[in-house]
């Protein structure tokens, strides 16, 4: 049965808050400019393939935002970053980067974009070579880094660290800096989802600088930025070839490539009915619940973006007070 309060859903948001100087809209987040500051609101838009799928999923902006906000917190003795104030579970409020123009990808096992490459027979991913013998969801030698240009539209590409500091992307300090906060966060992650009975398969962080500090910026061991699988079972799946018990978004991307779309120029992406959207967003609350060890708690205003509006325009007083 479809729950009709579970296709309410946060598509986009157009405020005009005092003090912006800017907005910009990306695949999922309404991204609200300030001189010295940013304020990101996660909608419910879902992205796979870097497209944005036609219609929004309930609660997952509100999934997104409350788990970057549980792994930003626990993870700040690590990286410093940029996150400042949550003044509402859809928000994210804090300091302004200057983005570097890559995705610090960590993967740990080869599993999505990887298996895939691998299985069309390339041994090298960004300029990392990949052993031979592998299987799809092997658990790979060590963490590698497989970075990729970050696309304001259209698809992000693999990149390798050479090609990233020849063409003068990152220079060649900042980016080893980067190498070693990613890899450091990616060992955090790993040993905060084994707490969980999670395995953190792969996932990918951004950074920005501000004022000669690099900061980790936007989201952190999301649904939506990285893949879990459960650990139990894991061994005994793997040896017997079956597929891997997982909490990501990666079951939305099968789910598309068995409707004939993978994000190429021609093809059409396939009909969301309701009862698909709404497994998709209960997928997202099983993940938030898994991750964090919490109770998620739906959002029940008749008027969302009214309540978003004010807990951001309070923030924004408060700061000025």
């Amino acid at each position: 049965m479809i729950d009709p309060e579970c296709m309410n859903a946060l598509s986009q948001t157009n405020f005009n808050f005092p003090g912006q100087t800017g907005f910009y809209r990306g695949k999922v987040r309404d991204v609200y400019a300030f001189d010295q500051h940013l304020l990101m609101i996660a909608s419910d838009r879902i992205s796979a393939f870097d497209v944005i799928l036609p219609r929004a999923i309930p609660y997952k902006g509100q999934v997104l935002n409350q788990i970057a906000e549980h792994f930003l917190n626990a993870t700040d003795d690590v990286v410093p970053n940029w996150l400042l104030a949550v003044p509402d579970p859809n928000v994210s409020f804090g300091r302004r980067c200057e983005p570097f123009p890559v995705e610090m990808v960590v993967r740990g096992y080869l599993a999505g974009h990887a298996a895939r490459t691998y299985q069309s027979g390339l041994r090298t991913l960004c300029g990392v070579t990949l052993p031979e013998g592998l299987n799809e969801n092997d658990r790979l030698p060590q963490p590698i880094l497989t970075p990729s240009t970050k696309a304001h539209e259209g698809h992000d590409e693999d990149i390798s660290r050479d090609e990233i500091i020849n063409q003068g992307l990152v220079n060649d300090a900042d980016y080893t800096q980067l190498e070693t906060y990613a890899l450091a966060l990616f060992e955090r992650g790993t040993q905060m989802a084994a707490e969980r009975g999670l395995i953190l398969v792969d996932t990918k962080y951004e950074f920005g600088k501000l004022d000669g500090t690099i900061y980790l910026i936007d989201e952190i061991h999301t649904p939506d930025s990285s893949r879990y699988f459960y650990a139990d079972g894991y061994i005994d799946r793997q040896n017997a070839g079956q597929a891997q018990r997982q909490l990501s978004k990666e079951f939305v991307r099968e789910w598309l490539i068995v409707n004939g779309f993978q994000g190429k120029q021609g093809q059409i992406i396939p009909d969301m009915n309701d009862a698909w959207v709404q497994e998709i967003s209960e997928r997202y609350i099983e993940l938030y619940e898994q991750v964090t060890g919490k109770a998620f708690a739906k959002r029940t205003e008749p008027d969302l973006p009214g309540t978003i509006e004010e807990n951001v325009r309070r923030l924004l007083s408060s700061r000025q007070n």
